[in-house]
This record gives structure tokens, sequence and C-alpha cells, in this order.
């Protein structure tokens, strides 16, 4: 039995777009055709990412001159997995271990003594365990220290 719990495309993107955006909080709004261009995501995609960030509440936008999009909070108040979440909806690997979208399987003929059921219950923590523990501001100090560890090593060309 092979489990899968993806990141979907609309999901890296947003994280993408949110790491610049905490990035370069301190520029204030930043437009989406240069985090598009920066980050190599489609316009029209992240428009729409932005917006329903937005209205989740992790975005601000302002119009005019001037104008963009910056974070609503601090990046070290973001968790990786209210974003995920307000995007693609519950983190859970299966229906019957989520805390927001429970649904019974309907093969499921002991819920309460179901063993799949209760490693998927194992793996759904783990996942929150570490997407709940993660910020956006973790993420940029990540990535900080992983440029700076693949800059200092040497590369040999022959």
């Amino acid at each position: 039995m092979m489990v899968f719990v993806t990141l979907t495309r609309r999901g890296k993107y947003a994280l993408r777009a949110l790491l610049y955006l905490a990035r370069h909080r301190e520029r204030g709004p930043i437009l989406i055709h240069e985090i598009a261009a920066q980050e190599r995501i489609p316009k029209k995609f992240l428009e729409a990412i932005l917006l329903e960030l937005k209205n989740t509440g992790v975005l601000v936008s302002r119009k005019g001159k001037g104008g963009g999009y910056y974070l609503e909070r601090d990046p070290s108040t973001v968790s990786l997995a209210s974003i995920l979440r307000s995007l693609d909806g519950p983190l859970a690997p299966v229906r019957c271990v989520s805390q927001t979208a429970y649904a019974p399987c309907a093969d499921c003929l002991d819920e309460a003594s179901c063993v799949l059921r209760s490693v998927m219950a194992e793996v759904h923590e783990a996942i929150l365990g570490v997407l709940e523990g993660l910020s956006l501001q973790d993420l940029v100090e990540r990535e900080d220290r992983l440029r700076l560890l693949t800059s200092s090593v040497p590369t040999f060309d022959i």
C-alpha cells in the first residue's frame, strides 16, 4: 500500500512566493510580475494564488504607485501548515484521520481497530509536527544555511 501526501503545484508556488515576500519584507509591497519573474511562476497562476492568500489574511495588497503584495504578519508567526491548509485543505493522508475533513472509509469494517487508520494517524501527526513547527522565517533561515553550504563546496571540472 502506498500513500502519498503531495505538495500541489499551487502550494509549492505559494510557498515560494511567500518566501520571496518574507525575504524582501523590508521593501514593502512587491509587484506580482517581480515575484513571478524571480521565482519562475506563471503570472496568471500566481495572481490567483496571491488573491487567495489575501482572502485568507496571509497577505495584504496595495493598489497604485508603490503597490503590490506584502505579508500581513511577521514571517515567524506564519506556519507552513496554515498556508498549505488554506490553499489545499486538510493535511491528512486519509480522510478518516482528518480533524477538519473527517469522513469514514467506505470499506472499513471497524474503524476503532483498523490498523491502517492507526498507521495513517501516526503519519498525519508526523506531517503536522513538521509543518506546524516551521514558519516562513524558518524557511528563510534554512535557505540561507543551504546556500552557504552549497556555495562553499568546491567544484572540480575535468
